[in-house]
């Protein structure tokens, strides 16, 4: 066997390893929980996603800039977020669930990468919507809780969100 062909195992080795123990497209799903109306909650990302709209805050390093909103449902709002160097496109939608018991609502938030041959973005999907969560103040909002994992979210143990 080739040294050719031993790259390409290990490669494909890899990259095996890696849809086993995340998702194949670089993409994250988010849970949320908050003790707050589903109304806030989604005024509160819909504000922070026009407040992030512009190249204004890539100055100061990071990626909390080039948001942009794209529809709102009864219970669900869409959005984009473009990278502020390589300009690659990632689709974000929240989906709210009021939670009849109480005032609280219940988010799922999910990034993808418009990108189809995106496997691996070094946590930014998860980046793109935790930023727009603690941007917002709503990490600091009664109730707050957030469950996500390494097999629903691309390299979401290792994200940075103070580059990404």
């Amino acid at each position: 066997m080739g040294l050719c062909s031993i790259v390409v195992l290990v490669v494909l080795g890899q990259l095996l390893g890696l849809a086993l123990s995340g998702p194949i497209h670089a993409s994250c799903k988010i849970d949320w929980s908050f003790s707050v109306s589903c109304d806030t909650v989604s005024s509160k990302i819909k504000g922070q996603i026009n407040t992030w709209a512009t190249a204004d805050n890539c100055a100061k390093g990071g990626e909390k800039c080039l948001y942009k909103f794209v529809s709102e449902a009864s219970n669900q709002l869409k959005a984009k977020h473009e990278t502020p160097v390589k300009h690659y496109v990632d689709d974000l939608t929240f989906t709210f669930t009021p939670v009849s018991s109480s005032a609280g609502c219940n988010v799922q938030g999910f990034s993808t990468s418009e990108t189809w041959y995106a496997v691996l973005d070094y946590g930014t999907n998860y980046c793109n919507l935790h930023n727009l969560i603690t941007g917002s103040g709503l990490d600091k909002a009664s109730g707050y809780v957030e469950k996500t994992s390494d097999s629903v979210c691309t390299q979401y143990s290792s994200a940075n969100c103070t580059v990404y």
